[in-house]
């Protein structure tokens, strides 16, 4: 098992590292909460700063990554806590716990796209999975063969913005019971003929995704607990993006906080989300579609 964790990491390159460790400025002695873990790439370079491992806390919903993260940071004293991010994020509120440092990467690894029987890849064939917590009940193969086609088409237009959302309901809806990625992948494709270079599957995929691990909620809920609670005085957050609908919620977030409010409680770094420069995009293509948003608490 030990083997696969370590391969795990190198197939993943942690996107936007050089921007997060710049808007972060992690100094020597900071605590730090990094809220979505995965293999542990963000957290290196954040811990190699602060060199501080006792004052960490690595969350994780995967069971996967979070067993490579405890392999590579719990034997320094690092926390490593298996719960989504507003589960551990209310714990730790709870416990009045503040962080100097707050750093959520909203996108899911390379892992999951790269290994076909999590169900997450256009690319590959495997089971309609999509759960970033192998634990939890719900699955893309229930929400796609059980769902009314109101409700499917509703997930499509909502989570993934497709504009072909009712047709493609429609013909999920005729062709159920549904079993394998390249099943649905060649069904949607029927949606779109003559399409280019982008997959049509995609935005359904997408949708699919964030309703099978609830990942919207989740982040507008989790928002405000970073913010208001979580961040400590003089602390930085910075956030990645990947769609615009998570954009949007920590566009809004932010400046719910922060802006040029008499009340506002943060100062915002990025007056324009920061993206990937031409050579990232070359050597980690998923870097492609990355936000990064980065805030300070005022003192």
């Amino acid at each position: 098992m030990h083997q696969e964790s370590a391969h795990t990491d190198q197939i993943h390159i942690p996107v936007l590292l050089k921007q997060t460790l710049e808007y972060l400025n992690p100094q020597v002695g900071d605590s730090y909460l990094d809220l979505t873990g995965g293999y542990g790439g963000h957290a290196a370079a954040v811990l190699d700063r602060t060199q501080a491992p006792t004052r960490a806390v690595l969350v994780d919903r995967d069971p996967a990554a979070v067993q490579t993260l405890t392999e590579r940071f719990a034997k320094q004293g690092t926390a490593v806590v298996h719960a989504d991010f507003l589960t551990a994020s209310q714990t730790l509120a709870d416990k009045a716990a503040q962080f100097d440092l707050i750093l959520a990467d909203l996108g899911v690894s390379s892992p999951h796209l790269n290994q076909a029987s999590r169900g997450f890849s256009i690319k590959t064939e495997g089971p309609l999975d999509m759960r970033m917590d192998t634990t939890q009940e719900l699955t893309a193969e229930t929400v796609l063969n059980s769902f009314s086609e109101e409700e499917l088409a509703r997930i499509l237009k909502r989570y993934g913005e497709e504009p072909k959302a009712r047709q493609i309901a429609s013909l999920i809806v005729r062709n159920r019971p549904l079993k394998t990625t390249a099943e649905l992948a060649a069904l949607v494709a029927k949606a779109w003929p003559g399409y280019s270079k982008v997959h049509p599957a995609t935005r359904t995929f997408q949708a699919l995704r964030v309703a099978v691990n609830d990942e919207l909620d989740l982040l507008e809920k989790s928002l405000p607990i970073w913010l208001g609670q979580l961040l400590a005085p003089g602390g930085r957050i910075a956030i990645i993006s990947f769609h615009s609908l998570e954009d949007r919620l920590v566009k809004q977030a932010l400046a719910e906080y922060g802006g040029n409010r008499y009340d506002a409680i943060l100062t915002i770094l990025t007056k324009h989300p920061v993206v990937a420069d031409e050579h990232e995009t070359v050597f980690n293509p998923r870097a492609r579609s990355a936000k990064l948003r980065a805030a300070a608490k005022q003192t």
